[in-house]
């Protein structure tokens, strides 16, 4: 894949690439380097979004403790006193390249309950938006057994996922998916495109072909399978050396996973094929002719709300004959919704006190029947 046919990219960074594996000290230069890559998308017009691990291996070591010995909830309290460094150690790095970042914490269930990865989706566009680069970790402070995703390249596959990111790449200690164990057969090649994860690909994938740390090469599958579906690329290459995105886009060794389709086609494929429609709202005819050329939908465009819905609930959108136009994502509550329809978008925050967007449905969010 190339860097100009990307749009916005998901990085994973696992613990073992931020700390030197000798002393286990963090390794600033790595990092620094990284900053660098990172002011290198964003010259080329890319967003950016980060995952990294880190905490818990941080808070052990400010503590003295040995993490690979601890309960979760032991876990859970040392992870807190981590974060502090964890994001420190970027916000070094990166000011030193003139980068802002954010520090956003997610469990399983914020991805999982539609209307939580929502919200978590709007945040992370606004700061992308806003020219800041989000980071995203498991929230290890209050994620039980339950709700934890155990490792980051799910987690990432997830953000990659429902922030419709068109590349993901997963960056490891090894160089991606060979056709056998390279530490048992000399004849080994290094695959270097995927476009359909079968049975043969699941046959090469055993137990010793992983790197160190929690997510090995099925968990990077697991990870390719839900990008994939979601119309996102994905990488996997050996982040070890300094600079690795730069020359992961300069034809560096990796496995790439390629989807048959568009992270916005398999967004609005997710609308249409998972989720039954809760509410209506009727629309006039100046907002089916603007929906027909692709724009949103406003709330001035709306003449009747029918159905109790919440803000990321799935509505039908009717004309005024009562034909089927399409479904989308309520960005309103039917009760704020009857408040502000038919009024222009620069009037809600007047009408309701706050103003989430400009859009009852924004363009992305609806799928025209």
């Amino acid at each position: 894949m190339n860097l100009e046919d990307t749009k916005r990219i998901v990085i994973k960074i696992g613990s073992s690439l931020l700390f030197h594996e000798d002393s286990n000290k963090l390794n600033e230069k790595w990092l620094s380097s990284l900053a660098e890559d990172i002011r290198y998308l964003n010259e080329n017009h890319k967003e950016v979004i980060i995952v990294t691990s880190g905490a818990i291996a941080l808070g052990a070591k400010d503590l003295d403790l040995d993490s690979n010995e601890m309960k979760l909830d032991i876990n859970q309290a040392i992870s807190s006193v981590g974060q502090i460094h964890l994001m420190s150690s970027y916000k070094n790095a990166f000011e030193k390249n003139e980068i802002k970042i954010a520090q956003i914490l997610l469990t399983l269930d914020d991805t999982e309950q539609r209307r939580r990865s929502i919200n978590a989706r709007r945040t992370i566009d606004t700061l992308l938006k806003m020219g800041i680069i989000p980071i995203v970790n498991e929230n290890d402070t209050i994620a039980t057994s339950e709700i934890k995703y155990g490792d980051n390249d799910r987690l990432a596959s997830r953000v990659a996922q429902i922030t419709s990111s068109d590349c993901l790449i997963l960056l490891s200690n090894i160089n991606g998916l060979y056709s056998s164990d390279p530490k048992n057969n000399d004849k080994i090649k290094l695959i270097s495109e995927i476009t359909e994860i079968n049975e043969e690909i699941e046959k090469m994938v055993g137990d010793s072909i992983s790197e160190l740390g929690k997510g090995g090469m099925k968990t990077k599958i697991s990870a390719a399978k839900t990008a994939m579906a979601a119309g996102c690329h994905m990488a996997i290459t050996n982040g070890t050396i300094n600079n690795p995105i730069k020359a992961l886009f300069k034809k560096r060794p990796c496995t790439w996973f390629k989807p048959s389709r568009t992270p916005l086609a398999s967004r609005k494929q997710w609308i249409v094929g998972t989720m039954k429609p809760i509410g209506t709202v009727i629309i006039d005819e100046g907002a089916l002719i603007a929906l027909k050329k692709g724009s949103s939908l406003l709330p001035a465009g709306i003449i009747k709300v029918s159905g109790e819905f919440l803000r990321g609930d799935v509505v039908s959108v009717l004309s005024q004959e009562n034909e089927k136009i399409g479904l989308g994502l309520a960005g309103y509550s039917s009760n704020d919704t009857n408040k502000i329809m038919g009024h222009k978008s620069n009037e809600i925050a007047e009408i309701l006190n706050y103003s989430y967007r400009e859009e009852f449905i924004h363009k992305d969010d609806l799928v025209l029947i």
